[in-house]
């Protein structure tokens, strides 16, 4: 009898799910994921990013497992493990905070200063059927401390874009920051940001995570690349903000 993985998938889950693929060797497969699509778990009756794995499934029951997560509304690079060495090589290195991850975000204004790093205690809290984080002060029972680097790369009187590089892995942790000094990621309406941008509507949550560095089970160190989504690059062109 042939394997049955416990997600049916469409025709059309398969081939989205491979058309997202920017990196795939023996070890690893590296997605750029779409703004709208939760990586695992989430409350929308959809398929998620781990569901649409099973797309990788080998006749014995294996499949690719992912090793970090994004927000449902964030876009860009994911990791996954395609054996359990590799997905348990891989979670430890996260662990050790040998994983570099860089993203871009759009805001209304640029920050003063225009680079930095951000150092504040987060505090998850549950809000009905929701999980919010907020900045608290050090010593607050269940408080994580949180290291977000920052940089300005393009800003005028139409808004800012920005790189961020989170030191830590906190749910939410480079929205929460940034709210925190006052400059909210455009189209989080979570945590206050705008939703409309250099005169017109932001379409989701502007943040793409472009860029991850990691080292690779056989050794060496490997960087993958997203590039921009269509919806982000068109707010990015109509603030005239470049990368």
């Amino acid at each position: 009898m042939s394997f049955q993985p416990p997600v049916t998938l469409s025709d059309q889950d398969i081939a989205a799910v491979r058309s997202w693929i920017i990196h795939e060797d023996a070890h690893v497969i590296a997605f750029d994921k779409p703004s709208g699509l939760s990586s695992q778990g989430g409350r929308i009756q959809a398929h998620t990013l781990d569901d649409l794995l099973w797309a990788f499934a080998r006749s014995n029951g294996k499949r690719p497992d992912l090793v970090h997560r994004l927000d449902r509304d964030t876009s860009g690079v994911i990791l996954a493990g395609k054996t359990k060495p590799a997905t348990a090589f891989l979670g430890k290195a996260l662990q050790a905070k040998r994983f570099r991850k860089t993203y871009l975000a759009l805001i209304e204004s640029e920050p003063d200063p225009r680079g930095g790093e951000i150092d504040a205690h987060l505090l998850r809290q549950e809000v009905g059927r929701e999980s919010h984080m907020r900045v608290v002060e050090e010593g607050t029972p269940g408080a994580q401390p949180s290291r977000t680097r920052y940089r300005t790369l393009s800003a005028n009187d139409q808004g800012a874009l920005i790189e961020l590089e989170p030191m830590t892995g906190r749910m939410h942790q480079l929205r929460v920051h940034m709210a925190h000094i006052g400059r909210p990621l455009v189209g989080d309406a979570r945590y206050g940001g705008a939703l409309t941008f250099s005169g017109g509507a932001a379409p989701r949550l502007m943040l793409h995570a472009s860029r991850l560095t990691f080292p690779h089970p056989e050794g060496e160190t490997l960087t993958v690349e997203a590039p921009l989504p269509a919806d982000f690059r068109a707010l990015m062109d109509r603030a005239g903000l470049s990368l």
